[in-house]
């Protein structure tokens, strides 16, 4: 093969990567404007609505905003939460939801993408159907 087929080829590649990492780079970044609305227009007041009600049945539940996430977690075990943040390791940046609820030894723990789509297509309805899912094992006897 000849040595400027090869360098073609090869210059090709490089220029392919570098074009898809940049749209990727512009993909997070629209994504992570995308999930600031969401948590602070979406995300936040449902989960404190939902730890309120949770509080007035006997539920002793906070919520907490550790660096770009939102979590429910347990007043009595701070290891159980239910929470939701950004991935933005694959191809396309995600909502994962995220839950930790340990009973004895046994520990439960799922992650789960949240809903299809860009994140400013989730909704509450949406982010209260994963909570209500989740919180299932915290709030049987």
């Amino acid at each position: 093969m000849e040595i400027s087929t090869v360098r073609r080829r090869v210059q090709e590649t490089i220029d392919r990567a570098r074009r898809a990492a940049a749209e990727r780079r512009q993909r997070t970044d629209d994504a992570a404007r995308q999930y600031d609305l969401f948590l602070d227009q979406v995300a936040v007041p449902m989960f404190k609505q939902v730890a309120s009600v949770l509080k007035a049945g006997g539920y002793p539940f906070g919520v907490m905003t550790p660096g770009g996430s939102v979590r429910l977690t347990s007043e009595k075990t701070a290891d159980d939460y239910v929470e939701l943040s950004l991935d933005t390791a694959g191809e396309e940046p995600v909502v994962m939801g995220h839950s930790r609820h340990s009973r004895g030894r046994r520990v439960r723990e799922i992650e789960r993408p949240i809903g299809v789509g860009p994140v400013s297509a989730l909704t509450e309805e949406q982010v209260l159907d994963f909570l209500m899912l989740e919180l299932e094992p915290f709030v049987e006897k």
